[in-house]
């Protein structure tokens, strides 16, 4: 028998003895085992902080970002290999794209968070705060990645997306990972790893993976590593109690199954588009991975008065998919991994059956296309009715991880919420409306026992990603039974892997350390005009401050004719009597187009291609006629932007094949009295020395 390697300091290794064996989903099959045993797990951890770790920490967060990206486009490369062995957990070409493909996606959606973060190995969190009245003394925050090793201990049910889309979160930070998969289909995470090693895209050391037991793994932690976990909550607080976590203080990230609902609103009707929608929300959910989702739909709350129609329109729906082997292209729902999988939700279906009814389905038996229900791990879609939510426990508590939901009543919105929380906490919830109203009342009074909340309506059904779909730039995790954690979520999700540390000190010297500049630090002569000065030789801190320009009312009066912005106050005729201002004002435009032409320097060509953008524009004093302004024009930031890589010559434009970066600039606008009238931050793209 086959058995599956463990990547470990260097090396595929497998593990002594017969190991645990697995078995093909669909036909039951022995397909190969997993054993860990007899690895050095302390050898393990070590090696992943003092050579993973040093080498990630090493890498500036674009650098981290564009391997994220070479290994997601190299992993496409191999996907009929991932499908292939995917079919053998019982999922179907649907089920596999979710696993597969969405996990490759999250490598590419991570990746393109490296466009946020400065091209250095820490990044500054938040805003500056002067901390002095003569501005020389100040603090801000700094993130730098933890000296440890991110471990992931991960689910059954999504083999290759529960791992892609944790990795990613932590390589783009700057932490190496553990990865110890749900043993039963650990063999297609296996052959992902295997893939992504032969790329040599990764520094050594930045991935482990173990197939099998975690053995004593969690004895070897310190306070710089990070834990995720997905499973079963009774199993997250096993885990999240051992005595090596919290005497070091181990952040822990728990997704726990939990049990999550859908509702239908009040002011839905057989005849409208939304009552369809929920019905293929439903279907969809309980079907799809044959219902072994952390997110699927396991409570289903409808008006008291359509209870009846509804779950007779979902069992219709359930009718017409086609359950069996997920080679054969007819089928839409496969098995469920195993057979110990198929046993335990049975359990848990006896369980529920205590205070309910099977409406659709067959606990015992099932039809299968192309497949044998006794030797594969099939199990029949199950909705199951309870009328009395409210005195029932058991459908609250009591989770059967697969194609199982249960439809139940409540009279009001207000019933719908109160039901939504006795689930004690969830991933996500939906609810289907047309009304506007009735979503914000749900939302915001379900939102305290919720990770996630969808609205699902006409207008949105057609684009939405659905009930169950995480995404890499929104956070992922919910409060309570569902294990009170984050993970993904765009930024929020890279700094679970990162230390916040406060520093104080001098604008300039904080100027020094964050390669930022802040406000008040000493500039610096640039010798020429920052203009004239390529990319790579532009400095933070170079500093202009213009010649100044008086103000006029004919100035003012002519912006406003060219611009056609006649507000009452750039007129000077205007009585101003119970306004803000004196007299005549400028335009907060007129005075940012002066700026402008104060700090542009000449006619000549120039390493700047052109103005980005501006943000952060303030107009904090009104400029009146006679004043006289002048512009302090900082280099505060620069960004590097990659090259657009075009494959189809078509699509070439213009400036594609210039290497170049932006700058950010901070504007000050001054007026004769030295006092600050608006600020700015401006960018602009500036071509490299080297081409």
């Amino acid at each position: 028998m086959n058995k599956l390697g463990n990547y470990i300091t260097g090396h595929w290794i497998m593990g002594d003895g017969d190991g645990q064996p697995l078995f093909n989903a669909v036909t039951g099959d022995a397909i190969g085992a997993a054993s860990t045993k007899g690895l050095d797990f302390a050898s393990i951890t070590n090696y992943a902080r003092t050579v993973g770790n040093p080498a990630l920490r090493k890498m500036t967060f674009h650098e981290r970002g564009n391997m994220l990206k070479a290994l997601a486009i190299h992993l496409r490369n191999h996907l009929d290999k991932f499908y292939a062995i995917s079919y053998q957990s019982g999922a179907t070409k649907a089920d596999s794209w979710v696993d597969i493909e969405g996990g490759i996606g999250n490598l590419f959606a991570n990746a393109s968070l490296r466009r946020k973060f400065p091209d250095e190995v820490f990044c500054i969190d938040g805003e500056s705060h002067n901390l002095s009245k003569n501005n020389t003394f100040m603090g801000t925050h700094i993130l730098v990645p933890k000296e440890g090793v991110a471990i992931h201990i991960n689910a059954f049910n999504f083999p290759v997306w529960g791992m892609l889309e944790k990795i990613a979160v932590n390589l783009l930070a700057g932490m190496p990972a553990i990865v110890k998969p749900a043993t039963v289909t650990s063999y297609l995470t296996e052959a992902v790893v295997k893939e992504i090693i032969a790329s040599n895209i990764l520094p050594e050391g930045a991935l482990q993976l173990i197939c099998g037991s975690a053995g004593d793994l969690l004895e070897h932690i310190t306070s710089q590593d990070v834990i995720t976990f997905t499973g079963s909550a009774s199993t997250g607080l096993m885990l999240r109690s051992q005595p090596a976590i919290l005497r070091e203080n181990v952040p822990f990230n728990m997704e726990a199954d939990s049990l999550n609902c859908i509702v239908l609103g009040n002011d839905v009707e057989p005849n409208m588009p939304e009552w369809d929608i929920f019905v293929k929300e439903v279907r969809k959910e309980m079907t799809l991975k044959a219902g072994q989702r952390c997110t699927g739909i396991r409570r289903i709350f409808v008006p008291e008065n359509k209870m009846e129609d509804l779950w007779k329109a979902i069992s219709t729906s359930l009718a017409q998919t086609t359950i069996g082997n997920p080679l054969n292209e007819k089928v839409r729902m496969g098995s469920l991994a195993g057979e110990t999988q198929r046993k335990e939700v049975r359990e848990q279906v006896q369980k529920l059956l205590a205070s309910s009814q099977i409406v659709y389905g067959s606990l015992d038996s099932v039809d299968v296309l192309d497949a044998d229900a006794a030797k594969g791990a099939f199990l029949s879609p199950l909705l199951l009715m309870n009328d009395k939510p409210f005195t029932s426990t058991e459908v609250h508590d009591v989770e059967a991880f697969g194609p199982v939901s249960t439809i139940m009543p409540y009279k009001t919105t207000e019933e719908a919420i109160v039901l939504s929380k006795l689930g004690k906490g969830s991933l996500c919830s939906s609810i289907v409306t047309a009304d506007d109203k009735i979503a914000k009342q749900y939302v915001i009074g379900a939102a305290t026992h919720h990770g996630r909340i969808l609205v699902l309506n006409r207008d949105c059904a057609k684009e939405s990603t659905g009930h169950g779909s995480p995404l890499p730039l929104l956070v992922h995790g919910g409060p309570g039974r569902a294990g009170g954690g984050e993970e993904m979520g765009g930024l929020r999700g890279v700094k679970h892997y990162l230390q916040r540390t406060a520093i104080q000190g001098s604008p300039t010297t904080i100027t020094a350390i964050t390669n930022v500049y802040q406000p008040h630090a000493k500039g610096k002569d640039p010798g020429k005009h920052p203009f004239k000065k390529y990319f790579e030789e532009l400095q933070i801190g170079d500093q202009i401050i213009t010649e100044k320009r008086i103000i006029t009312s004919e100035d003012i009066d002519r912006f406003a004719d060219l611009s056609g912005d006649h507000f009452y106050a750039h007129i000077k005729t205007t009585d101003f009597t119970g306004t803000m201002f004196e007299q005549q004002v400028a335009h907060g435009y007129f005075i940012m187009s002066i700026a402008a032409g104060l700090f542009v320097d000449g006619y000549e060509k120039n390493p700047v291609l052109l103005n980005y953008g501006i943000d952060e524009l303030r107009f904090t004093k009104p400029v009146y006629p006679g004043a006289e302004v002048y512009i302090r024009f900082t280099c505060k930031e620069k960004l590097p932007n990659d090259k657009r890589i075009v494959e189809n010559p078509e699509d070439f434009k213009r400036g594609d094949d210039i290497e170049k970066g932006i700058v950010k600039w901070l504007v000050e606008f001054f007026d004769e009295t030295n006092e600050v009238t608006g600020i700015a931050t401006i960018l602009t793209m500036v071509k490299k020395i080297h081409q």
